[in-house]
């Protein structure tokens, strides 16, 4: 389908943190690949525009997963009986070290893609491994699927297997050059991010090399924060002279700002000064509840930093979490931010549908710039979901369907997918 056109259907969106918008028998219009706007009345200007009619089904901006671990995919569902460091002990290195095999890398991540591909999400902010030649692969795989993404090939020259560590921190920051240099236009609808491991993975010297290469490439970061008891104590010891562990990447300049874009995986456990650091920095938080449920690392305090008006989108976490979908993320994020409410600190109320579905579409969607909504001037990410198979959805209003789609929506129930205004099917 061309980048002019109209869909007709049960459209929703977000308006806010709070507000949904929602039109019965709509008609969302694409112009030049960015939403033009939401109608009740086709006006005749777009009359000429191709038209896909979908009455009855819902039309949703497409989700945005902040953060996933691509190599992670094929195990997902192990190891749930763990922590963290001995998750990643155990499962987690093992695994990423045969991607050392670009051959079992194709495959692999060609499993991760498909069902990214016929997921509700649209755009990514992905983790592959150390490994440049099958970072590319996956990059060269995602940008025939028609999504968009940022993929990070992974830093880490300590604390990790000899499979995985990087020979020193100078050789990691020369393949990470390698790799941006190798990539340079090449793709379209594909960029890097640069991808500290976390903190504990990384020495000093080598996030100075990583801090270098981001003020001279202007790349976004991305990486893990305050997941998990242990980690942070770990933190601690390695980087004795930081505040907190947010600190710690702030000595190196990679903790957000105008010029360091930045996503910070999860935030569990963030102290006060680190929440206000977060905060005035801009960095992004990726909130990924049922990898933080499935790892016993704990409950983040999403509420409050919705409320408190920090940068925040969801991730699906894979493998820590065991689905792309980000209409499971959505759920277990109201479910967790309940037994928060009830057991942990009441002065938060849960997260509602409203608040779940802005930061799995809005509020992730900022990292890419103006998209997850269907206000005009934001570009089209948008899927359309079939909710007929969870009994006479015409008596429910458009918000109960919405509800609906959270807890009972499969990967079959998406008919169609458009990507920055591009329909991928």
């Amino acid at each position: 389908m061309e980048k002019n056109f109209v869909c007709k259907g049960d459209i929703c969106y977000s308006k806010d943190a709070r507000t949904l918008e929602t039109c019965k028998d709509g008609y969302l219009v694409c112009e030049n690949g960015v939403c033009a706007g939401v109608f009740t009345k086709l006006p005749e200007k777009y009359s000429a525009f191709a038209l896909l009619d979908v009455t009855g089904k819902l039309i949703l901006p497409g989700f945005i997963d902040l953060h996933v671990h691509a190599p992670q995919y094929d195990y997902r569902g192990l190891g749930m009986d763990l922590e963290l460091l001995e998750w990643l002990d155990i499962h987690t290195f093992p695994e990423e070290a045969k991607y050392a095999d670009p051959l079992y890398a194709k495959g692999k991540y060609a499993q991760f893609v498909s069902e990214m591909r016929k997921s509700p999400n649209t755009r990514g902010c992905i983790f592959a491994t150390v490994h440049r030649q099958s970072t590319e692969i996956l990059m060269n795989l995602l940008e025939e699927s028609g999504l968009i993404a940022m993929v990070g090939k992974v830093n880490m020259d300590r604390n990790s297997p000899d499979s995985l560590r990087e020979k020193s921190a100078e050789v990691s920051a020369l393949d990470t050059i390698q790799w941006i240099a190798q990539i340079s236009g090449k793709y379209t609808r594909v960029t890097p991010i640069l991808t500290p491991r976390f903190l504990p993975s990384c020495s000093d010297e080598l996030m100075k090399r990583l801090a270098e290469i981001q003020r001279q490439y202007r790349l976004p970061v991305q990486s893990h924060l305050s997941e998990n008891p242990a980690e942070i104590a770990w933190v601690r010891e390695l980087s004795p002279e930081s505040r907190n562990y947010g600190d710690a990447y702030d000595r190196f300049g990679l903790f957000g700002g105008k010029e360091c874009p930045t996503i910070m995986a999860h935030c569990v456990w963030s102290d006060e000064e680190e929440i206000v650091q977060m905060k005035e920095r801009g960095v992004f938080i990726a909130h990924c509840p049922e990898s933080n449920t499935n790892l016993a690392s704990g409950i983040a305090p999403a509420k409050r930093y919705l409320e408190e008006g920090i940068s925040m989108g969801l991730g699906s976490d894979v493998a820590g979490g065991t689905r792309c979908s980000l209409f499971f993320a959505m759920a277990e994020a109201i479910r967790v931010s309940k037994l928060r409410w009830r057991l942990v600190d009441a002065t938060w109320a849960p997260l509602t549908v409203p608040e779940v579905f802005y930061l799995a579409t809005m509020g992730g969607g900022a990292f890419f710039g103006k998209v997850g909504t269907f206000l005009p001037g934001y570009e089209m990410d948008a899927f359309v979901l079939d909710d007929s198979r969870y009994h006479r959805p015409e008596e429910y209003r458009i918000e109960e369907r919405l509800e609906r789609a959270i807890y009972l929506s499969e990967d079959r129930d998406v008919l169609h997918k458009f990507v920055g205004g591009r329909q991928i099917f």
